[in-house]
C-alpha cells in the first residue's frame, strides 16, 4: 500500500505522539508498504514539507515547551501528496489535517484518523483539566468538526475508545496500541557511578499539569527510604522550574533530563522501579516500554487514564493524586526485592501483548478495509452517475480508480 501520514510535526522526536508516529512509519515501511509524510520541516523523498506556523512569543514558547509545533497547510502540497496515496491517515484533528481531509474527500481517496489528542492533556496546561464541561466541549468539537467525517478511527487504548463512544463518535473504532519497538526488552546493567548505592525510581513524561510528577516528589519525601531514593524524571516541559524547586526538599536532588531512545534504554536498565503518576493518559507508551525492559510499574489509578490497564495486581496501583498511598507502595517494593524481581519478569512477558509488529498488522487491516469500502462506494457512484468516474479519474494517474 501507498500510505500517507498527515501530522503537524514529524522531524523532532521530542513528544510521545511524534515518537510513536516515527516508529509507526518505519514499521509500516519495513512491512512492505510505501510510506510518506506531510508535516512541517525539511523536505525529503519520503516527506512533503509544510512551513511552520509561528504564534505570538508567549504562546509559541508554551507550545514548543510541550515538544510541539504546528504547520501551515498548503493545498498545492496536499494535492501532490494525496494523488500519490492509496490511503491517507490523519494523526491530529487540527488545521493542517482539516485542509488535507478536504482534499482527500474531493478526490475520493480513502482516509482514516487516529485519536491521540486527549482534551485533558491540553486543558491541564491552562488549569482546566478537572473541568468536565470544558473537556466534553472539546470532545464534541473534535467530533463535529473532524472525526464525524471518518468511518474508521484508530484508538490507542480501549479507554479512549470508550470515551469516544460516550461522546457520540459513530465511526468504527479500532483499538490498536501504538506499540513498543523490539529494542525495549528485559535488560539489566550495573549502575553507573552517579547512581551507585541508590534506589533509582524512573518516571518518563512531559513536565505538564496532568503528569503529576509533583505527587512522585512528595511521595519520595514521605518514604521511609527517602535518603536512598534517587528520582529520574525524564522529559521536558513548562513546569520544569516548578518541579525542580519542589525537588529541592529531597535528600537526593531529582535528575531532570530528556534522553535519546538509546540512552533512555540504558537508563531504564539501571533503574529499580517505574512510577506513572499521570491523571490523564490515552495510553502511556513510556510505561509499557519501562515494564517491557524489566521495571515493575506503580500506576495512578485515575478514571481519566488508560494506564491502569497495565497493572497486573493491586501492588502496581495507587490512588491518583495521593502521595501517601504512593509512598506506601514504593516502600513495599523496596522492602520486598524478591517479589520485585519475580514481577519484573512477569511484566516483561506481559509487554509482549503490545509489540509494534502486532500493531502494524492491525493498522494494515484497518487501511485495507477503508480502501475496499471506498472502492465499493466509487463503483456504486459510477453506476448511478455516469459522469462521476470521468470527473474522479481526471485527478489521478491511469488505473487508480
Amino acid at each position: 500500500m501507498k500510505i500517507l501520514l498527515v501530522m503537524d510535526q514529524f522531524d523532532d522526536a521530542n513528544n510521545g505522539t511524534t515518537i510513536s508516529a516515527r516508529r509507526f512509519a518505519q514499521a509500516l515501511a519495513q512491512s512492505g508498504n510505501e510510506v510518506r509524510v506531510v508535516a512541517c520541516g525539511e523536505p525529503s523523498e519520503e516527506k512533503y514539507a509544510l512551513k511552520r506556523l509561528h504564534f505570538l512569543p508567549l504562546a509559541d514558547r508554551l507550545i514548543r515547551s510541550q515538544g510541539m509545533q504546528f504547520a501551515i497547510p498548503s493545498r498545492r502540497v496536499f494535492e501532490e501528496a494525496i494523488k500519490w496515496a492509496d490511503v491517507v491517515h490523519f494523526m491530529m484533528p487540527f488545521w493542517t489535517s482539516t485542509v488535507g481531509l478536504q482534499i482527500a474527500e474531493k478526490y475520493h481517496v480513502p482516509h482514516t484518523a487516529a485519536f491521540h489528542c486527549q482534551p485533558e492533556k491540553n486543558t491541564f496546561s491552562i488549569g482546566l483539566g478537572n473541568n468536565k464541561s470544558v473537556n466534553d466541549m472539546i470532545y464534541n468539537w473534535f467530533r463535529d468538526h473532524f472525526y464525524s467525517r471518518f468511518t474508521h478511527i484508530h484508538c490507542p487504548s480501549r479507554f479512549i475508545a470508550d470515551q469516544l463512544k460516550e461522546h457520540g463518535y459513530t465511526a468504527k473504532l479500532h483499538v490498536i496500541s501504538n506499540g513498543i519497538a523490539p529494542e525495549f526488552r528485559y535488560c539489566k546493567r550495573d549502575k553507573e557511578p552517579w547512581l551507585s548505592g541508590k534506589f533509582v525510581i524512573l518516571m518518563i513524561g512531559r513536565y505538564s499539569g496532568e503528569k503529576r510528577q509533583d505527587v512522585l516528589i512528595d511521595a519520595a519525601a514521605k518514604s521511609r527510604y527517602a535518603d536512598q531514593i534517587q528520582l529520574i524524571l525524564a522529559g521536558q516541559g513548562p513546569l520544569e522550574k516548578k518541579l525542580k524547586k519542589l525537588g529541592q526538599k529531597l535528600p537526593n536532588t531529582p535528575i531532570f533530563a530528556f534522553y535519546t531512545p538509546e540512552r533512555l534504554r540504558e537508563i531504564i536498565a539501571m533503574c529499580d522501579l517505574y512510577v506513572h503518576t499521570s491523571d490523564a493518559e490515552i495510553e502511556a507508551i513510556s510505561c509499557i516500554e519501562a515494564f517491557a525492559s524489566g521495571l515493575v510499574p506503580i500506576i495512578a489509578d485515575s478514571a481519566r487514564s488508560a494506564t491502569p490497564q497495565f497493572a497486573m495486581d493491586e501492588r502496581s496501583l495507587f490512588t491518583a493524586g495521593d502521595s501517601d498511598a504512593l509512598a506506601q507502595r514504593i516502600d513495599w517494593w523496596i522492602e520486598h526485592p524478591e517479589q520485585r524481581r519475580e514481577m519484573e519478569l512477569a511484566y516483561a512477558h506481559h509487554a509482549e501483548n503490545y509489540t509494534l509488529s502486532h500493531s502494524v498488522e492491525l493498522a494494515e487491516q484497518m487501511f485495507r478495509t477503508a480502501i475496499e469500502e471506498q472502492g465499493r462506494a466509487v463503483s456504486y457512484l459510477s453506476r448511478r452517475f455516469p459522469g462521476f468516474r470521468k470527473f474522479s479519474a481526471s485527478a489521478f494517474p491511469a488505473g487508480r480508480l
